[in-house]
């Protein structure tokens, strides 16, 4: 007796594939342990770099993490176009601390790494996902921005607190169009970290494989679209507030993106 053909599923139901995840400074302590972490929940990987060396991550077995190791420079984010089409989740990481240095050098270097690169990547990814063709199945497009509550807080360092503020404030403005919330293309969500130990900040508290896995628990199984880390119980308090503040002065006061930049679908 000859089986019957099983019938295909419809596009909805389609089984969801695993996302393929870009992170920005790859390299660092954070990077690494963001590495790990997204590679025990299934994804797919690509670690967006400006070193040269070759990146070479463990599991705790000691198997080799499967990843794609990309060099970038800040400034030519249009030279990821291409890599950005294939992206389901973009991490944007990468920052400097120039520390106690106000040289102009050190001012357009904090500004670039820390707020204008990243805003650039962000604009570029919306354009990216409003073009490309739905595939069922496909997670949805997000983008995390790593500000530091550097945002509200003193870090002893004034331009790695200007620029991160400044990193966030184009955050909030640009979400009123792109956040999926507002009609736009991107799921986007803030992640606001307390002092962990890196190379920017050797005397961290926290340890930064911890402080990777409370990010993506708040992301993932709690879906915080306000992700925080910190021992600074106040941090907890002034951040939302902050945002909030943010996103009401920016809708009263701003006009909405022309609707060529907004989420086609919708």
């Amino acid at each position: 007796m000859t089986a019957a053909p099983s019938a295909s599923l419809p596009p909805e139901a389609a089984p969801p594939q695993a996302p393929l995840v870009a992170i920005t400074g790859a390299g660092g302590s954070l990077g690494r342990a963001l590495l790990q972490r997204w590679h025990e929940r299934g994804a797919r990987l690509i670690a967006l770099t400006s070193g040269e060396e070759p990146l070479h991550l463990h599991d705790p077995a000691g198997v080799p993490i499967p990843l794609r190791q990309v060099r970038w420079q800040v400034g030519q984010e249009s030279d990821l176009t291409g890599l950005l089409e294939e992206v389901d989740v973009l991490v944007l990481n990468h920052g400097v601390n120039v520390h106690g240095a106000r040289d102009p050098e050190a001012v357009w270097r904090s500004l670039e790494v820390n707020a204008l690169s990243g805003w650039r990547l962000l604009e570029l990814f919306a354009e990216v996902v409003q073009r490309r063709e739905k595939v069922p199945g496909r997670p949805r497009a997000e983008v995390w921005l790593n500000t530091s509550e550097a945002e509200i807080q003193p870090a002893v360092s004034p331009l790695y607190e200007i620029s991160k503020r400044l990193a966030g404030e184009l955050l909030s403005l640009r979400a009123l169009d792109l956040a999926n919330t507002a009609g736009g293309p991107l799921r986007l969500r803030r992640l606001v970290l307390g002092p962990f130990r890196s190379a920017l900040n050797p005397i961290g508290v926290m340890g930064a494989d911890w402080v990777a896995g409370q990010i993506l628990r708040q992301a993932l199984d709690w879906d915080c679209g306000l992700v925080i880390v910190t021992p600074n119980p106040l941090t907890y308090l002034l951040m939302p507030l902050a945002s909030l503040g943010r996103w009401s002065y920016y809708r009263l006061t701003t006009r909405p993106a022309e609707p060529a930049i907004r989420n086609p679908g919708r």
